[in-house]
Protein backbone atom coordinates (compact mmCIF):
# COMPACT_ATOMS: atom_id res chain seq x y z
CA UNK A 1 0.00 0.00 0.00
CA UNK A 2 2.83 2.40 0.86
CA UNK A 3 4.45 1.85 -2.54
CA UNK A 4 1.13 2.67 -4.21
CA UNK A 5 0.94 5.96 -2.30
CA UNK A 6 4.53 6.89 -3.23
CA UNK A 7 3.83 6.78 -6.96
CA UNK A 8 2.80 9.94 -8.80
CA UNK A 9 -0.95 9.85 -9.27
CA UNK A 10 -2.54 10.81 -12.58
CA UNK A 11 -3.90 14.33 -12.81
CA UNK A 12 -7.44 13.09 -13.30
CA UNK A 13 -7.41 11.27 -9.93
CA UNK A 14 -6.08 14.27 -8.03
CA UNK A 15 -8.43 16.60 -9.91
CA UNK A 16 -11.43 14.43 -9.13
CA UNK A 17 -10.51 14.26 -5.43
CA UNK A 18 -10.11 18.03 -5.25
CA UNK A 19 -13.34 18.48 -7.19
CA UNK A 20 -15.23 16.25 -4.75
CA UNK A 21 -14.41 18.64 -1.89
CA UNK A 22 -16.90 21.14 -3.32
CA UNK A 23 -20.08 19.02 -3.07
CA UNK A 24 -18.91 17.45 0.19
CA UNK A 25 -18.42 20.86 1.83
CA UNK A 26 -21.72 22.14 0.48
CA UNK A 27 -23.66 19.02 1.54
CA UNK A 28 -22.08 18.71 4.99
CA UNK A 29 -22.73 22.24 6.10
CA UNK A 30 -22.97 24.79 3.31
CA UNK A 31 -19.26 25.57 3.69
CA UNK A 32 -17.07 27.13 1.02
CA UNK A 33 -13.56 26.02 0.17
CA UNK A 34 -10.63 28.42 0.36
CA UNK A 35 -7.30 28.71 2.10
CA UNK A 36 -6.69 32.45 2.36
CA UNK A 37 -9.69 33.00 4.62
CA UNK A 38 -8.03 30.87 7.29
CA UNK A 39 -5.47 33.63 7.89
CA UNK A 40 -8.32 36.06 8.55
CA UNK A 41 -9.88 33.58 11.01
CA UNK A 42 -6.54 33.12 12.75
CA UNK A 43 -6.05 36.88 13.08
CA UNK A 44 -9.62 37.31 14.35
CA UNK A 45 -8.96 34.65 16.99
CA UNK A 46 -5.61 36.04 18.11
CA UNK A 47 -5.88 39.83 17.77
CA UNK A 48 -7.59 41.52 20.71
CA UNK A 49 -7.74 44.87 18.86
CA UNK A 50 -11.12 46.22 17.79
CA UNK A 51 -10.41 46.14 14.05
CA UNK A 52 -13.75 45.98 12.19
CA UNK A 53 -12.47 43.53 9.57
CA UNK A 54 -11.69 40.99 12.31
CA UNK A 55 -14.85 41.52 14.37
CA UNK A 56 -17.03 38.55 13.45
CA UNK A 57 -17.77 35.12 14.89
CA UNK A 58 -14.63 33.32 13.70
CA UNK A 59 -15.58 30.24 15.72
CA UNK A 60 -18.20 29.36 13.08
CA UNK A 61 -15.32 29.07 10.60
CA UNK A 62 -12.92 27.19 12.92
CA UNK A 63 -13.30 24.09 10.72
CA UNK A 64 -11.25 25.97 8.11
CA UNK A 65 -8.32 26.20 10.53
CA UNK A 66 -8.45 22.43 11.04
CA UNK A 67 -8.57 21.96 7.27
CA UNK A 68 -5.42 24.06 6.80
CA UNK A 69 -3.71 22.22 9.67
CA UNK A 70 -4.58 18.97 7.90
CA UNK A 71 -3.11 20.26 4.64
CA UNK A 72 0.13 21.21 6.45
CA UNK A 73 0.22 17.92 8.37
CA UNK A 74 -0.44 15.91 5.23
CA UNK A 75 2.32 17.77 3.39
CA UNK A 76 4.76 17.03 6.21
CA UNK A 77 3.81 13.34 6.21
CA UNK A 78 4.13 13.12 2.44
CA UNK A 79 7.50 14.91 2.41
CA UNK A 80 8.94 12.71 5.15
CA UNK A 81 7.43 9.31 4.38
CA UNK A 82 6.04 9.31 0.84
CA UNK A 83 8.66 11.22 -1.14
CA UNK A 84 10.30 9.66 -4.16
CA UNK A 85 14.02 9.02 -3.45
CA UNK A 86 14.90 9.44 -7.13
CA UNK A 87 16.13 12.83 -8.34
CA UNK A 88 13.60 15.28 -9.69
CA UNK A 89 13.06 14.81 -13.43
CA UNK A 90 13.34 18.10 -15.30
CA UNK A 91 13.12 18.48 -19.08
CA UNK A 92 16.43 19.23 -20.80
CA UNK A 93 15.03 22.42 -22.35
CA UNK A 94 14.06 23.64 -18.88
CA UNK A 95 17.51 22.79 -17.49
CA UNK A 96 19.15 24.73 -20.32
CA UNK A 97 16.89 27.72 -19.81
CA UNK A 98 17.48 27.76 -16.05
CA UNK A 99 21.24 27.37 -16.52
CA UNK A 100 21.19 30.50 -18.70
CA UNK A 101 19.58 32.30 -15.75
CA UNK A 102 22.15 31.00 -13.24
CA UNK A 103 20.14 28.13 -11.77
CA UNK A 104 22.15 24.95 -12.21
CA UNK A 105 20.89 22.72 -9.38
CA UNK A 106 17.66 21.23 -10.70
CA UNK A 107 17.85 18.08 -8.60
CA UNK A 108 15.78 19.59 -5.78
CA UNK A 109 12.30 21.06 -5.75
CA UNK A 110 13.64 24.35 -4.37
CA UNK A 111 16.83 25.46 -6.17
CA UNK A 112 19.56 26.58 -3.78
CA UNK A 113 20.43 29.47 -6.10
CA UNK A 114 17.15 31.06 -5.08
CA UNK A 115 16.24 29.56 -1.71
CA UNK A 116 19.58 29.55 0.19
CA UNK A 117 19.58 32.04 3.08
CA UNK A 118 22.26 34.25 1.53
CA UNK A 119 20.12 34.53 -1.59
CA UNK A 120 16.93 35.18 0.34
CA UNK A 121 18.60 38.24 1.90
CA UNK A 122 19.77 39.57 -1.51
CA UNK A 123 18.10 41.99 -3.93
CA UNK A 124 16.74 39.03 -5.88
CA UNK A 125 15.41 37.50 -2.67
CA UNK A 126 13.78 40.81 -1.71
CA UNK A 127 11.84 40.83 -4.98
CA UNK A 128 10.97 37.14 -4.86
CA UNK A 129 9.88 36.94 -1.24
CA UNK A 130 9.01 40.40 0.09
CA UNK A 131 7.59 42.09 -3.00
CA UNK A 132 6.14 38.82 -4.32
CA UNK A 133 4.60 37.97 -0.95
CA UNK A 134 3.06 41.43 -0.69
CA UNK A 135 1.62 41.13 -4.22
CA UNK A 136 0.12 37.71 -3.47
CA UNK A 137 -1.39 38.94 -0.19
CA UNK A 138 -2.72 42.14 -1.73
CA UNK A 139 -4.13 40.30 -4.75
CA UNK A 140 -5.81 37.71 -2.56
CA UNK A 141 -7.49 40.38 -0.47
CA UNK A 142 -8.37 42.54 -3.49
CA UNK A 143 -9.88 39.58 -5.37
CA UNK A 144 -11.83 38.47 -2.30
CA UNK A 145 -10.12 35.11 -2.14
CA UNK A 146 -7.27 32.94 -3.33
CA UNK A 147 -6.86 30.78 -6.40
CA UNK A 148 -8.24 27.69 -4.70
CA UNK A 149 -11.33 29.48 -3.46
CA UNK A 150 -12.16 31.13 -6.75
CA UNK A 151 -11.03 28.47 -9.23
CA UNK A 152 -12.34 25.44 -7.38
CA UNK A 153 -15.27 26.64 -5.32
CA UNK A 154 -16.35 29.80 -7.12
CA UNK A 155 -16.30 28.39 -10.64
CA UNK A 156 -18.19 25.28 -9.58
CA UNK A 157 -20.88 27.58 -8.13
CA UNK A 158 -20.95 29.52 -11.42
CA UNK A 159 -19.94 32.79 -9.77
CA UNK A 160 -19.11 35.52 -12.27
CA UNK A 161 -16.53 37.25 -9.98
CA UNK A 162 -14.69 33.94 -9.61
CA UNK A 163 -14.46 33.58 -13.38
CA UNK A 164 -12.96 37.07 -13.65
CA UNK A 165 -10.58 36.41 -10.75
CA UNK A 166 -9.46 33.06 -12.19
CA UNK A 167 -8.86 34.57 -15.62
CA UNK A 168 -6.86 37.35 -13.95
CA UNK A 169 -4.79 34.79 -12.01
CA UNK A 170 -4.00 32.97 -15.25
CA UNK A 171 -3.06 36.15 -17.14
CA UNK A 172 -0.92 37.28 -14.20
CA UNK A 173 0.82 33.91 -14.11
CA UNK A 174 1.63 34.02 -17.82
CA UNK A 175 2.92 37.60 -17.59
CA UNK A 176 5.04 36.71 -14.57
CA UNK A 177 6.46 33.54 -16.13
CA UNK A 178 7.27 34.95 -19.56
CA UNK A 179 8.10 38.61 -18.89
CA UNK A 180 8.92 39.40 -15.25
CA UNK A 181 10.57 36.20 -13.97
CA UNK A 182 13.26 36.09 -16.69
CA UNK A 183 14.26 39.62 -15.74
CA UNK A 184 14.29 38.84 -11.99
CA UNK A 185 16.45 35.77 -12.54
CA UNK A 186 19.14 37.98 -14.06
CA UNK A 187 19.40 40.21 -10.95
Amino acid sequence: MLEFLKQPWPWYVGGALIGLTVPILLILGNKTFGISSSLRHLCAACLPAKIPYFMYDWKKEAWNLFFVAGVLGGAMLAANFLSDPNPLVVAESTKTYLAEKGITDTSALLPAEIFAWENVLSLRGFFFFVVGGFCVGFGTRYAGGCTSGHAIMGLSNLQWPSLIATMSFMVGGVVMTWFILPYLLTL
